[in-house]
């Protein structure tokens, strides 16, 4: 299918020749220049939102975010900003006209995620493209979340999770306030994920260290800025050395297994860092206008953390591919697994609901099969290396080595393993089609699932070698 053409107002049509040159300047596709500099502009949005509307009432405040956020939506997109009106509009009519019912959840479901995917459909092309649904599969989540949080809102308190309890809405939102939060120019583009009550909280001068006045919060929020700003660069400066592209041309086909295998590993490394810069460039934009404080820690430190997608230090530092899950993309990892997993909880299953969750992310990612191979293979990875750390747990000698001087050698083994690993089931992830996948795939003998496989066979005897049997008393006691 071929993307739609974009059309512009007349005032971006006079931008366009600028935009064109500056690209060509960047050496970067003109969208991708479009998008970094929307996601920069959220910050002098934000000190214009702390001068002027900070005091000014809900409605003013809301109208501001809208427009915004609508402004930054129509630079990118052009007259297809029509299709996040739309969604909003009718989500909005879902809310009003079903109420909080499940027959609401489930309409709000539907509709959305037909609407995504039909999107995707239409717009598909072989290659990664910035269009519409980029954001749109943002504002989906969006969406739907606020129909479950809405259907929460009519529950008794004694009925709701911790979590839900945080989330729910006690009344109905007006069309203005939907608008609002979804439009809000700190998380419209590339998210991250938040709830309505945070939204309202934000517009009720509540996320602030001092209520009711702007938070003392461009420190921290320059902070996210620079290092955002580095890993920008990083990935600039690394990625058009190692490229998707790469992995596809006859020089790759040539080269021996092990550098295959290493390039894979620098290649995930270094491309992360795309997505890593912009959540971190956003998350500045949350913080520095109120929407990323988190109130106060043990210690009594204020947090602005509220809306980090990316815990830097442990993505840097953890062996565990687990450890790099929980450090990326973590609001969105939030919502499914609070709008999503714990939801699945009537199947009964834990290891059932973790399939259907990572099934729905595959779908709401997109149409193409390389999603469908890259979540299935997260599936599998998780579940071996949950039982490769029972294992080392349950077993003295393993926890033995892994408690000695022999550590440093065994972390850089894993970190290895790991990265090699990560960047494995990621390729159909960024390459999409099967014949590109399978090229690569055969090209390096299908080692990541022969490996993982193989250890799916071998770690229940490696169990009975290295794990003691219990005594019949020390069962009975258990």
């Amino acid at each position: 299918m071929e993307t739609q053409p974009q059309l512009l107002p007349p005032t971006l049509k006079m931008a366009a020749p600028f935009m064109e040159k500056l690209a060509e300047y960047l050496g970067s596709p003109e969208p991708a220049v479009r998008l970094i500099l929307s996601v920069l502009l959220g910050y002098p949005f934000a000190l214009v939102y702390r001068w002027f509307f900070f005091h000014q009432s809900a409605t003013v405040v809301h109208l501001f975010h809208t427009f915004s956020g609508l402004a930054l939506a129509t630079f990118n997109f052009g007259s297809q900003v029509y299709h996040s009106l739309l969604c909003i509009v009718i989500q909005f009519l879902l809310l009003r006209l079903m109420g909080r019912t499940v027959t609401c959840v489930l309409s709000s479901f539907i509709f959305q995620m037909i609407y995504l995917l039909m999107g995707y459909y239409y717009t598909a092309t072989e290659e990664y493209d910035i269009k519409w649904t980029m954001p749109h599969c943002v504002l989906t989540l969006k969406l739907i979340g606020l129909a479950l949080d809405y259907y929460d809102g009519g529950k008794e308190q004694s009925q709701l999770s911790a979590d839900q309890k945080k989330s729910s809405l006690n009344s109905t939102p007006s069309l203005l306030e939907v608008f609002g939060f979804s439009y809000f120019y700190g998380g419209f583009l590339v998210g991250p994920q938040f709830t309505l009550q945070n939204y309202q909280h934000l517009v009720s001068r509540e996320m602030s260290d001092v209520p009711g006045q702007p938070p003392n919060s461009v420190v921290p929020a320059m902070k996210r800025f620079g290092l955002g700003l580095i890993t920008l660069s990083v990935f600039a400066i690394g990625g058009r050395h190692y490229s998707d592209s790469y992995f596809l041309t006859d020089e790759f086909e040539a080269h021996p297994f092990w550098y295959k295998c290493v390039y894979m590993l620098v290649w995930v490394k270094i491309n992360l860092y795309k997505y890593i810069s912009c959540w971190l460039i956003t998350e500045g934009v949350c913080i520095l206008s109120g929407l990323g404080y988190n109130g106060k820690n043990e210690k009594g430190e204020h947090q602005w953390d509220a809306c980090a997608n990316v815990r830097v230090w442990l993505f840097e530092t953890t062996p565990l591919f687990t450890g790099t899950i929980n450090s990326f993309n973590i609001n969105t990892n939030a919502w499914v697994a609070r709008q999503v997993f714990k939801r699945l909880r009537f199947l009964g299953n834990k290891l059932l609901s973790q399939m259907f969750t990572l099934l729905f992310l595959a779908v709401w990612h997109g149409l193409h099969s390389g999603y469908l191979i890259c979540f299935s293979l997260e599936f599998i990875i998780v579940n071996v290396e949950r039982q490769a750390e029972t294992l080392v747990r349950d077993s003295p000698l393993l926890t033995s080595i892994a408690q000695s001087h022999l550590y440093p050698f065994v972390y850089v083994v894993q970190q290895l393993i790991h990265w090699l690993f990560m960047g494995y089931p990621l390729v159909p992830f960024c390459l999409f089609t099967y014949d590109k996948w399978l090229k690569v795939y055969s090209s390096i003998y299908f080692s990541g699932h022969i490996f993982f496989f193989i250890a799916f066979l071998v770690l229940p005897y490696l169990r009975k070698v290295f794990v003691p049997r219990k005594r019949g008393s020390e069962k009975k006691e258990d």
